[in-house]
């Protein structure tokens, strides 16, 4: 990746957390009552980041679009497996305990809420833990990277 492309993705980054921020989505307050089914907004703003997702790899497909290197995307097509029910639920329960998932922490950290910290450090210790164990886990079969692949697409 070349300098001007790394500044690029450090400011699209930036851009993505103040957004994070002024739309309320990384509020503890806003996350509470979403669990408390309290108030709709964030339902709302999943269902329209679903929606522009749905959209997005559309139009991906459709135009065969590249990466900001060149590479084409290819978006491949994922079987159901039991243990995504499992990682949801314990991502959601780490959602709720905590108020945020993995995106917004370094936005939060970048707001001065230096106690989600600990937030990241769970998370990657959650996310080295998985690396650790990968090989042992059933899943393996359908995540293992064939030599030479990025794992991206």
């Amino acid at each position: 990746m070349t300098r001007k492309n790394m500044i690029l993705t450090l400011l699209v980054g930036i851009y993505f957390g103040i957004v994070l921020i002024k739309s309320q989505v990384i509020s503890w307050f806003q996350i509470n009552d979403m669990f408390y089914f309290k108030d709709p907004y964030m339902y709302l703003v999943i269902c329209s980041a679903i929606a522009v997702g749905m959209v997005s790899v559309f139009l991906i497909r459709h135009f065969e679009a590249r990466t900001i290197e060149g590479a084409p995307i290819v978006i491949k097509q994922r079987p159901f497996h039991p243990g995504n029910v499992i990682g949801g639920t314990i991502f959601g329960m780490g959602w709720a305990i905590t108020g945020a998932c993995p995106g917004p922490i370094y936005a939060l950290v970048g707001a001065g809420n230096f106690l989600m910290v600990i937030t990241f450090i769970g998370a990657m210790t959650g996310m080295y833990l998985y690396a650790f164990f990968q090989s042992r886990l059933p899943h393996t079969e359908w995540v293992r990277l064939k030599p030479g692949s990025t794992g991206a697409g």
